[in-house]
């Protein structure tokens, strides 16, 4: 399956965000991915924040604070984004398993400094919340767009990891290769 990145974006203002808040482990019995899709961050509090929303169900991109992904090392977290389209997650710094989860899910886990991920957060803000993210992988370029007003951040990604991207997962890649 083709994976689109980039999108409206929700803004999830903390760090630390944790797998059993990202998908409650109650929940890791499913035995397909599709079961786990309306329990998408029903276990984070945060202010203003409400996971059965329309917020959320419009979301293609996640931003976030530092350390997302923390907690237990487990597939599900990712798949959780996968399963509700959102192939997105932009941030200061990801728990590492998370992270490469991510990639081999064919997912973009997308590391900003923190001064640019302040910049979204700001931008947001002005905008009330109304943002649209491209991802140009090719360039590894994000460009945040409100109304007429429109900033870019570059971002690294080692060669390997955007291979997965780009092959849709660790699966399609050696598919591909082997």
């Amino acid at each position: 399956m083709k994976k689109t990145f980039g999108g409206p974006a929700i803004f999830l203002d903390r760090s630390d965000i944790n797998t059993d808040e990202i998908i409650p482990a109650k929940y890791l019995t499913e035995v397909t991915k599709e079961a786990l899709k309306p329990y998408c961050l029903e276990d984070l509090k945060l202010e203003g924040f409400d996971p059965k929303g329309e917020e959320l169900k419009a979301a293609r991109v996640v931003v976030t604070r530092a350390n997302f992904g923390c907690g237990s090392s487990r597939e599900h977290a990712p798949w959780v984004f996968e399963v509700n389209d959102i192939h997105t997650i932009i941030g200061e710094s990801y728990a590492r398993i998370f992270r490469q989860n991510m990639f081999n899910c064919g997912m973009l886990a997308i590391e900003l400094p923190p001064a640019d991920i302040q910049r979204l957060f700001d931008l947001e803000e002005a905008a009330a919340g109304k943002i649209e993210i491209e991802v140009h992988l090719d360039r590894q370029e994000v460009v945040a767009k409100t109304g007429g007003r429109s900033e870019s951040f570059r971002f690294e990604i080692s060669p390997f990891d955007k291979a997965l991207v780009q092959a849709g997962g660790w699966v399609e890649y050696a598919d591909a290769r082997y």
